[in-house]
């Protein structure tokens, strides 16, 4: 207990004399875990907003209308025996294990919902209900399933089309996703510069107290007695800068997704405070071993001991 002790009164008193450079240490590995919580916390936003999509995912049968092209309508608009085998292989047909909920969505509704959504202009003002499609929408039981579902009705008499929005949360998950690649690569750059500026503190602490360890080994001191309070110096830095992070990862989660997104956009369940809990120990450990490990390999190459 009291060797640990003595490491430890070494290892702060390195730390008053080296205040210029622990402070560069705390700083950097602040900066760098706080990219790394960040890239932690888009990445669970990510996962969240990607299975809330898929649970709201649906597949949406668009019928054949007077004005529909003839390459993919040759029989022009849905007749009322089209529609209804359609909506039999929904209920009790090849689609129906597929579906767990589905609607109709007739052409007046459909240009009821538009008119609402878009607004009075002149260019929806001259729209009428005939210009749209009436369509089959369905709630799928698993969203991964819809390459299926866009097979079975993509040929079926009297849909023009079949259309979900797949490829438009791919887009988004893609550029989300592109976002946490950036911010872990910064990550990656910033720790980089952390282990770089362990090293050198450590090299700079040993080199001004060479003469101290030079008397220690001259009274028998071991090799761990002398060099743990330098690791020590390392861990003790990166641990601070490392509490730093978590707390701007809990800011991060609490005010800039938790409150402002979710205020500014509405419609996604955006993580809040209680998720940065789950990424601020992994920084704190990413810290703790990151310097232990600099520190060590900086006094075993550079501290003779």
């Amino acid at each position: 207990m009291s060797t640990l002790l003595y490491q430890l009164g070494e290892t702060f008193s390195s730390l008053r004399k080296n205040v210029a450079m622990v402070a560069s240490v705390v700083l950097v590995t602040f900066i760098s875990l706080t990219f790394v919580g960040a890239a932690a916390l888009m990445q669970i936003q990510v996962n969240q907003m990607t299975q809330d999509f898929y649970e709201r995912l649906q597949v949406s049968v668009f019928l054949c209308t007077e004005n529909s092209a003839s390459s993919a309508c040759p029989t022009g608009a849905a007749t009322d025996e089209q529609t209804q085998n359609i909506e039999q292989m929904i209920t009790a047909g090849a689609a129906s294990p597929y579906v767990t909920d589905w609607r109709y969505e007739s052409q007046e509704e459909a240009h009821q919902n538009y008119m609402e959504s878009r607004g009075e202009s002149v260019r929806t003002a001259s729209l009428q209900p005939e210009d749209l499609p009436a369509s089959f929408r369905l709630q799928l039981s698993d969203p991964q399933e819809y390459p299926v579902v866009t097979e079975l009705f993509s040929s079926v008499p009297g849909v023009e089309v079949v259309s979900d929005q797949q490829e438009v949360l791919d887009q988004v998950f893609g550029i989300l996703n592109g976002l946490t690649v950036v911010a872990l690569i910064i990550a990656a750059v910033m720790i980089v510069c952390t282990v770089l500026l362990v090293s050198t503190t450590i090299r700079l602490s040993a080199f001004s107290r060479r003469r101290e360890t030079g008397i220690m080994r001259m009274v028998g001191a071991s090799k761990s007695m002398i060099r743990t309070p330098f690791v020590f110096e390392g861990i003790i830095a990166a641990f601070a800068g490392s509490l730093l992070a978590c707390a701007a990862t809990w800011v991060i989660a609490e005010f800039l997704l938790g409150q402002w997104l979710a205020q500014q956009v509405a419609g996604i369940h955006f993580i809040s405070s209680a998720q940065s809990w789950i990424v601020m120990p992994g920084l704190v450990l990413v810290a703790v071993l990151l310097a232990a490990f600099s520190s060590w390999l900086t006094v075993r190459r550079y501290l003779r001991v």
